[in-house]
């Protein structure tokens, strides 16, 4: 159903009747298309390219305070948010799901490590847009890259932080014994309706080192389903970016829902989701390095606030990472949020 419906969001709408069909969708989905970078109707020849509209350049500020420590990566409604406890994450209030089932095991027999490593260090297959004011490519500045670092206090790899010398396993199961004293793991469970925008942004200055790609179904996610189906965010598709910010480990996983599947990530171009013809069974998941991108970071350099991908249809972002135990969110449950806004600030 999921692929139908995505192919449908293909098809061209007919010039006569785009500009009415597409008003009428954003009035019973409350879209603001006063928001819009193009604000003509008629440049979106299907359902697609209006779900993934972009926004003007001021329509969504970014938080940049310094004792703001994360912002919210996309529009939506905070289902849930708190503490990491025992290594269970509670999608909704009294649901809970594993840390370890979410993010895969490292040394899960269940993971397949696609062929990508090559793939990584080869030019085009990913892309130059991943940086705002630079050029990702071999050639990409070491100073620029130490400037990142140093500027945003982020260690140099990961693999302090997770005890493994391999990219492709910066597995949650590590990370309970890795977090130091002072440190505790916490999450935010973000949903998308279908009316919100539809792209998602980075929380904070931080490095992606690896992707893992879950195969999986494409329930719904919405509030009322999240409140019903046990393990829903394990269950369904989604794609994990990991990775390290300056209080430790950092993560942020797209998770698919029904209609949606079409995960984007700017900077991975292989990266193909919602497809008809599965390699993976659900469960299983592929992985693929981005140390070979930048020797010096060992991976991808985000700033807060820049793009990252998006979605072709509403869905759940949902962030893991450690911070200081005088971390506090600055949300509520059922909180309507804007991408950019404070999610969280470190108290001094």
């Amino acid at each position: 159903m999921s692929r139908l419906f995505g192919s449908f969001n293909e098809v061209e709408i007919p010039r006569l009747v785009r500009k009415p069909l597409l008003c009428l969708y954003a009035w019973i989905f409350g879209c603001n298309l006063s928001e819009m970078k193009d604000p003509d109707l008629m440049h979106y020849p299907n359902l697609a390219t209006f779900f993934y509209r972009e926004l003007r350049e001021d329509a969504r500020p970014v938080d940049m305070r310094d004792e703001v420590a994360v912002v919210s990566p996309s529009d939506g409604k905070v289902l849930h948010f708190g503490v990491v406890e025992q290594r269970e994450v509670e999608q909704v209030k009294g649901l809970t799901y594993s840390l370890d089932a979410f993010f895969g095991k490292a040394d899960d027999p269940q993971a397949i490590e696609a062929a990508l490593d090559k793939a990584a260090d080869e030019p085009g297959t990913i892309g130059d847009e991943t940086l705002a004011d630079a050029v990702l490519s071999h050639s990409h500045n070491a100073a620029a890259d130490d400037e990142f670092a140093v500027v945003n206090g982020i260690p140099y790899t990961l693999d302090t932080i997770i005890g493994s010398a391999d990219a492709l396993t910066p597995a949650a199961q590590s990370l309970g014994s890795q977090l130091r004293d002072y440190e505790r793991l916490y999450f935010c469970v973000i949903y998308l309706a279908p009316g919100d925008y539809h792209r998602f942004h980075s929380p904070a200055n931080w490095v992606v080192e690896a992707r893992r790609h879950f195969a999986g179904e494409l329930y719904s996610v919405s509030p009322y389903i999240a409140r019903t189906i046990q393990n829903l965010f394990v269950l369904n598709e989604r794609v994990a970016l990991l990775g390290r910010w300056k209080h430790g480990f950092m993560s942020m996983t797209a998770v698919g829902a029904t209609n949606v599947g079409s995960v984007v990530v700017n900077f991975d171009k292989n990266l193909r989701t919602n497809l008809k013809e599965k390699s993976l069974l659900p469960g299983e998941f592929s992985q693929l390095s981005y140390k070979a991108l930048s020797p010096r970071l060992a991976g991808v350099p985000l700033k807060r606030g820049q793009e990252v991908g998006g979605f072709r249809l509403g869905s759940t972002v949902v962030l893991v990472f450690s911070a200081p135990h005088s971390f506090k969110f600055a949300v509520e449950p059922e909180q309507t949020v804007k991408m950019g806004q404070a999610l969280g600030f470190v108290q001094s």
